[in-house]
Parts: structure tokens; C-alpha cells; sequence
């Protein structure tokens, strides 16, 4: 039986949530909005255009073009980082793991392409993964379902026969609707009840918890 392990990138396989943290405060810094960074931690997961959104309690009262200012700003800052990522311990032996056991995987993130191209250089791991839906893939980001629902199509599997693995309450959100089971990891820094609250069916701390936990996972 065909199975997909859909993963977020951010927070869960590389180790960027606090990075974008800096880096969006700095972009909101340089347009004269200070915003703290307890709310952009807990905004990271949302594409750029709903992260501002929210942030910023709405669009309306923004110039045109701030939006796009903004986002152009945060992926300039972001970019200088892109040789220095680091993957989360186990990353790549994870996917490895589940590609053996017959798992098809999909990374399914909020990233661009070209981020998502630096992120999967840290996690080096491109023969485990069978495909890829990027911020580029959909018209809506996260928590909405279709980023899910299009690394299922990728993966020619029914929602039933796939896990989401993620760090943000976004994820649990976009996987729930999506009506697959959902697993989520500490090290993306949200607490555990936020991640239970928002639907995950289990909590491990990170790529190498829930390797070494994989037979009492919905993995397993």
C-alpha cells in the first residue's frame, strides 16, 4: 500500500524559525514598524503575504507596495544566511529511514523555490525525497489545507494513508483539514499543548526523537 510522509522544511528539518524571526524583524525594522519578536516567532509558518497580515493586523493600512517591500526585504536578509543553514538533528536520516521502509516522501513548505533549494542542501538528503510543493506550488499558504492536499497529489496517495510532520500550529491546522493525521515536533519552539490544541496526533522533539520513536508513531 502506497504510503506519503509529508513534511514542513522550516523549524522541522532545518533550524531557521529563529533566523526568520531575525530577519522579518529586521525587514519590519527598516520600514518603520517595530514588532516584537515573540509575535513574529509565533506568525513563522504563515506565507510572507499572510505573516504580514497578520502582524500587522491587516493590509489595508499599508502603502501600496509595502507588502511586496516587505517580503522583497525579508528574503534579501534571509538569503545571507543560505550557506550557513543547518539541518535539525536526524533530518536526513529520517527521510532516509521512512524512503527504505516504502514511505513516499514530499516536502510540503511555506518556502520559495530558491529557499527551498537551500534548504534541502542542508538537509542532503534528495534521494529520500520524492517530490516537493513550494510557497511557488499553491495560491494559499498555510494554515489553509492546500499545501497538504498538493503533496498528496504529488504523491498519488488518499489522505488516510499519509502523516504531516510539522513544528507550527499552521501545520497542525493545514494537516487537519487536510484529514491526515498529523505529528509535530518541538523544535520549531512552539509549546506542546499549542501543537495537541491545534490537532497534532503526537509530539516529539525533534527529527531525531521521532526517528528513534518510530514504532510507537503514527509512522510506525
Amino acid at each position: 500500500m502506497d504510503r506519503a510522509a509529508v513534511f514542513d522544511v522550516d523549524g522541522t528539518l532545518v533550524d531557521t524559525n529563529h533566523l526568520h524571526v531575525l530577519t522579518w524583524w529586521e525587514a519590519f525594522r527598516q520600514a518603520g514598524h517595530q514588532v516584537p519578536t515573540h509575535a513574529i516567532h509565533r506568525a513563522v509558518g504563515l506565507g510572507s503575504d499572510d505573516l504580514i497580515a497578520h502582524l500587522l493586523h491587516g493590509k489595508s493600512t499599508l502603502a501600496p507596495g509595502e507588502v511586496k517591500r516587505l517580503d522583497t526585504a525579508h528574503k534579501v536578509l534571509y538569503a545571507q544566511y543560505f550557506e550557513r543553514l543547518s539541518p535539525l538533528p536526524g533530518a536526513g536520516r529520517l527521510l532516509r529511514r521512512l524512503a527504505a521502509d516504502g514511505w513516499r516522501v514530499i516536502l510540503a513548505t511555506s518556502a520559495s523555490d530558491d529557499e527551498l533549494s537551500a534548504l534541502r542542501n542542508a538537509i542532503d538528503a534528495d534521494d529520500a525525497i520524492t517530490a516537493t510543493a513550494s510557497a511557488d506550488d499553491v495560491t494559499e499558504g498555510k494554515p489553509s489545507p492546500e499545501p497538504v492536499e498538493r503533496a498528496l497529489e504529488l504523491a498519488g496517495v488518499p489522505a488516510e494513508h499519509a502523516v504531516f510532520v510539522g513544528d507550527t500550529v499552521w501545520d497542525m491546522q493545514a494537516g487537519c483539514r487536510a484529514g491526515v493525521r498529523c505529528v509535530a515536533l518541538l523544535c520549531g519552539g512552539i509549546p506542546p499543548t499549542d501543537l495537541e490544541e491545534a490537532g497534532a496526533d503526537a509530539v516529539f522533539d525533534d527529527p531525531a526523537h521521532l526517528l528513534a520513536s518510530l514504532p510507537r508513531s503514527p509512522l510506525g
